[in-house]
C-alpha cells in the first residue's frame, strides 16, 4: 500500500489557481492542518517517506512528523502548468474543449510526462515487504499510469492535507483505492 498525502493549504489552493512549480508556503491554517496528519498517521508503520522538493510538500512532511526521515524526490514536483496561477475557468475561456488529463497544460507538461515521473516514483517505492511508504506530494494523486492505471486520473476535488491509500487487490492484481481524500483530521 502507498499512502499519499497532499500538501497543506496554500493561498493558491484557496483561490483555485493552478499551482505546479510555483513554490508557495503553507497558509497559517495550512500548517496546523498539516500537523494534524501526525495524529492521523499514528500507529501506522512506514518503510520510507518521500517528498516533493517544493516547500509546501516538504513542510507538510515535516509537520506530519517525517522531517528527519523524508527523502526529497525531484520526480514528485507537482504538474508543470506552464502559465501558472491561472484558474481552470480562465483556460477554458481560451480553449473551451480543454481537459487537463487529456490535453495537459498550455506551455507545461503533458499527462504522459507527469505519468512517467509518477511511474518512476512508484517503481522506487514499491518493494518494502509489507511496510508502507508515505509520499508527500500531489502529482501521484493527480495523474499516473502504470502500475495503478486508472486510479486517480480525473478524480478531482482533492482537499489539502488529505490522506489517500492505493494498493492492489492481491488475488487479481487489480489496482484499488483503499482510502481517498480523507480529510477528517483537518480543522474546518
Amino acid at each position: 500500500m502507498v499512502y499519499l498525502v497532499r500538501h497543506g493549504e496554500t493561498t493558491w489552493s484557496l483561490t483555485g489557481q493552478h499551482t505546479g512549480l510555483t513554490d508557495l508556503p503553507l497558509t497559517p491554517r495550512g500548517a496546523p492542518n498539516a500537523r494534524s496528519l501526525a495524529e492521523r498517521l499514528r500507529g501506522l508503520s512506514f518503510a520510507s517517506a518521500v517528498t516533493s522538493p517544493l516547500q509546501r510538500a516538504a513542510r507538510t512532511s515535516d509537520l506530519a512528523g517525517f522531517g528527519a526521515v523524508a527523502e526529497v524526490d525531484r520526480d514528485l514536483v507537482d504538474w508543470d502548468y506552464g502559465q501558472e496561477g491561472l484558474r481552470s475557468t480562465e483556460i477554458l475561456a481560451d480553449r473551451p474543449d480543454w481537459e487537463l488529463f487529456r490535453d495537459g497544460c498550455p506551455g507545461g507538461e503533458s499527462p504522459e510526462q507527469v505519468a512517467a515521473r509518477a511511474d518512476r516514483v512508484i517503481e522506487r517505492i514499491s518493494c518494502h515487504h509489507g511496510r508502507h511508504p508515505a509520499v508527500f506530494q500531489r502529482a501521484l494523486q493527480s495523474c499516473h499510469s502504470r502500475p495503478l492505471a486508472g486510479v486517480g486520473t480525473g478524480l478531482g476535488g482533492l482537499s489539502t492535507a488529505n490522506l489517500s491509500a492505493l494498493s492492489y487487490e492481491h488475488r487479481f492484481a487489480h489496482p484499488v483505492i483503499r482510502l481517498w481524500n480523507d480529510d477528517h483530521h483537518v480543522a474546518a
